[in-house]
């Protein structure tokens, strides 16, 4: 079930926020693990399983590790927490890629099994590898009821795509939370808000990438075209999920972490990757390359150990060598900018460094989104020339035409632009209260706005489904 749906938007939240608050302190966590199980099934009917096997396998397991902390014993029990947690997610997500790899290396013909790939598969297991090394390393303690270790793990909110919320960011309020109507009607504005964005911009510049990829009109204007409108749509897709994950995790009483601070802002791929995605960043900071000794060791260590944590995290995104591709290229990046190319762009003033940035990244989104190896070389020759194709194209000026709009809203929304407008307006007099009405009516005319186009039934896909 998407968030920007029909069914979610004006059946399913209106239902469960209802119970929700109706219900007393104590059946809360109770309605939420119902609602997410369901929320979960509605998509995965057969692979909820795995959804609860996680849960049972990580509470009990923590029990135990937290009862024999400090000995040899609770070392090998969070390896068989975090082998269960790995097997799984090795077998659904990467067991095809396995037999494919074998097959190309040995030039056997292993029939590969077409394994279904779980929603959300790779955030929900973090998130309890996470809870349970926590509790290894005496961070946190271990969660003694059932039902409140559900609750967690299965949070409708950031169940499928993220933010990674890990326990000792909800700990305390799985517990205690405080309910408020301010709280709600927060949660409602940064709900509605991220739905706009994946809506209204995210969703026009993925039809401009499906209307690439069909064409036969091709030239290497409309590459180029097609790099940026995937780079918006990915960003505009992805936050504004996680606008929507944070806005109902403050409905029901909880505060998620932030996962993006306008990283096309930056200035370097280091200051990228410290706005974008920012708790998979904390994820793989904490629990790989820290354990690898991070920067506190020898250089060549140092060195391996970069390309090591990106090359884990190429791969966690998908199934396939150009995401291996994806994520060296950026463990490469930062290790250039750290050894050289940092120091000149500090002292490179504003514009070259974004223009340096946003070329790597547009460059990066083209070999992340190819179908393969092969893919990649064929969307980069086609952006530099190197097919026999045209510069222009009568399609590709015509879709720059039909699509300029979206296009540079989305430019704009993805820089600091409207908060400070936001701000600049409060700043004049009554501009806290012309802020007052406007926002509630921008709410209502993005949901009449969003509605209009789910009912129409747009083109509505969702990018981190397929990680």
């Amino acid at each position: 079930m998407l968030f920007s749906s029909v069914t979610f938007l004006y059946v399913f939240l209106p239902v469960v926020l209802v119970a929700y608050l109706l219900v007393p302190k104590k059946a809360k966590n109770h309605v939420l693990l119902a609602a997410s199980l369901f929320f979960y099934f509605f998509g995965e009917p057969v692979y909820v399983s795995l959804l609860i096997i996680s849960s049972l396998s990580d509470f009990f397991h923590s029990l135990a590790i937290e009862k024999c902390r400090g000995t040899k014993k609770a070392k090998w029990l969070l390896i068989s927490s975090l082998c269960v947690n790995l097997a799984m997610l090795g077998f659904f997500k990467y067991i095809d890629f396995f037999i494919v790899t074998f097959n190309g290396l040995t030039g056997l013909a292993i029939p590969t099994l077409n394994v279904p790939l779980p929603i959300g598969i790779s955030f929900f297991t973090f998130q309890t590898m996470s809870y349970t090394i926590d509790v290894y390393r005496g961070n946190v303690r271990a969660q003694k009821n059932l039902a409140t270790m559900g609750t967690f793990v299965s949070l409708f909110p950031q169940l499928v795509a993220g933010p990674i919320v890990r326990y000792s960011d909800i700990a305390e309020e799985l517990e205690h939370r405080e309910h408020h109507l301010q709280n709600v009607a927060d949660g409602i504005r940064r709900f509605v808000y991220g739905l706009g964005k994946k809506v209204l911009i995210a969703n026009a510049m993925g039809e401009l990438c499906a209307l690439f990829r069909s064409s036969p009109d091709q030239s290497v204007l409309f590459y180029w075209l097609y790099a940026i409108a995937f780079t918006l749509q990915i960003y505009f897709d992805f936050s504004g999920y996680s606008d929507m994950a944070i806005g109902l995790g403050k409905m029901f009483g909880f505060n998620f972490p932030e996962n993006f601070d306008h990283p096309y802002t930056s200035r370097s791929v280091t200051e990228f990757w410290r706005r974008w995605h920012m708790t998979m960043g904390g994820w793989f900071r904490d629990y790989v390359y820290i354990p690898l000794d991070g920067n506190r060791c020898s250089k060549w260590k140092w060195l391996r150990n970069i390309l090591v944590v990106w090359m884990v995290t190429g791969f966690w995104h998908g199934a396939a060598w150009n995401f291996v591709l994806w994520g060296l290229m950026f463990g490469i990046l930062l290790l250039v900018e750290k050894l050289w190319l940092g120091k000149w762009l500090e002292k490179a003033g504003n514009v070259l460094p974004r223009i340096y940035l946003m070329f790597t990244v547009i460059i990066s989104f083209v070999v992340f989104n190819a179908s393969s190896l092969p893919g990649v070389w064929q969307d980069l020759k086609g952006m530099f020339g190197g097919l026999n194709i045209p510069l222009v194209s009568a399609e590709a000026v015509y879709q720059l035409k039909n699509f300029a709009l979206p296009i540079m809203l989305a430019v704009l929304g993805s820089t600091f632009l409207p908060n400070r407008l936001v701000d600049k307006i409060r700043t004049v007099k009554a501009g806290n209260a012309i802020v007052t009405v406007l926002e509630p009516v921008s709410i209502v005319v993005l949901m009449v706005l969003v509605t209009a186009c789910l009912v129409d039934g747009s083109f509505n896909p969702f990018l981190y489904f397929r990680f």
